[in-house]
């Protein structure tokens, strides 16, 4: 098929890769409310258009935590998304590696930060929960320390896990033992390509930087039930503070969409926050980072580095949240969907669309340069 946009990925992933692992990366939580306002609200952001400023030459590259990035953009955590192709984080960061932008590997990734480190040419972001067991958390601490990862990204909008209808009925988690495997095997042995890449010459199928908890042979609804009952509901700013004292380098706090907590954040130390009601994955009904990140801007823009997510599937929507004062912006579900359809070589060309769309809005727009980035 044709890849002409973001929307042409994601096709391209449901045709190829299991239905229960595009169910889970495709949907939200509940009735998907806030998932859709993600989308539309950003698509509703007015741009301003100037003419007649010479825009023969666009550079849409910036600094960010005093790294160099070709455009404004960072490849989102996603967890389960190297499940999508063979090593896919590998091959992920590897092609955002070649483009100039970061990626930000998940606790829950199916390569560990070592391999991804090692096999891609750089050490990604690491993004890291808080959980009950706080042995594990200061172990993943050391580890990402030890893979020299530039920049750790801590969320916090999920002290427990969302209703995520989708995923019950494609038998990602409403189906416990036998029979989840059966249903979920049975989805699989119906993509042959998947299942010969992935299935056979990807293995471990396992979630890597957690597989040393229940081993490796245990299967994937004991990982998302272990992640399930380890998410801590008691977590508060007091342990933010305390990653703080466990990380020295660029602290990034994701899942912010009030201004109370975007002062808190700076309080307890980050240098930075994302702007993100998690894709629309947690609370349904809430508010869209479109519709948080002006007042968020206002309140901490100074002082913190302010990135945004949720509901980007093209460049201009990279300059639609740039436009509201965003320094940078996360995708999540567009890489994945490009890594399920074609891999690594489906990633890169997702980051030149991105990065060709972004260069002919700001064209459009008048603009030649980005302000974004400052590196606060």
């Amino acid at each position: 098929m044709v890849i002409a946009e973001v929307a042409d990925f994601r096709e391209a992933a449901r045709r190829r890769v299991p239905h229960f692992l595009f169910e889970y990366i495709d949907g939200g939580s509940y009735q998907q409310v806030t998932l859709g306002r993600n989308v539309e609200d950003l698509a509703d952001v007015t741009l301003g258009q100037w003419v007649l400023r010479d825009v023969s030459e666009v550079d849409p590259s910036i600094t960010l935590f005093g790294q160099r990035l070709s455009l404004p953009l960072v490849l989102a955590p996603v967890g389960l998304a190297g499940l999508n192709a063979r090593r896919g984080e590998v091959q992920a960061a590897r092609a955002a590696n070649v483009a100039g932008v970061p990626l930000c590997l998940s606790t829950v990734s199916a390569c560990t930060i070592e391999e991804v480190a090692a096999e891609s040419g750089q050490p990604p972001w690491f993004q890291l929960y808080m959980l009950r067991d706080r042995g594990f958390v200061t172990a993943m601490l050391d580890r990402a320390k030890a893979a020299s990862c530039p920049a750790l990204v801590f969320t916090v909008d999920l002290p427990v896990p969302g209703a995520r209808y989708r995923d019950r009925r494609s038998g990602l988690t409403g189906a416990p033992g036998l029979s989840g495997q059966l249903q979920r095997l049975g989805q699989a042995l119906a993509k042959p390509g998947w299942c010969w890449d992935v299935g056979l010459r990807g293995r471990p199928l396992t979630l890597g930087n957690v597989a040393g908890v229940l081993g490796s042979s245990a299967p994937l609804s004991d990982f998302l039930g272990w992640l399930a009952d380890n998410f801590d509901p008691a977590a508060t700013w007091k342990d933010l503070e305390w990653v703080r004292s466990q990380w020295s380098g660029p602290l990034i706090v994701k899942g912010i969409l009030h201004p109370d907590d975007a002062r808190a954040a700076l309080a307890a130390g980050a240098d930075g926050i994302v702007v993100s009601n998690h894709g629309g994955r947690q609370l349904d009904g809430a508010m869209s980072a479109v519709k948080a990140l002006p007042g968020i801007v206002d309140t901490v823009g100074g002082d913190l580095v302010v990135l945004a997510d949720g509901g980007v599937r093209s460049g201009l929507d990279v300059l639609r949240y740039l436009s509201l004062g965003a320094d940078a912006v996360l995708a999540g579900r567009p890489w994945v969907w490009a890594l399920g359809s074609a891999g690594e070589r489906g990633v890169a060309q997702l980051i030149a669309m991105l990065d060709a769309e972004l260069r002919a809005a700001m064209a459009l727009t008048g603009e030649t340069r980005l302000a974004a980035g400052s590196g606060k």
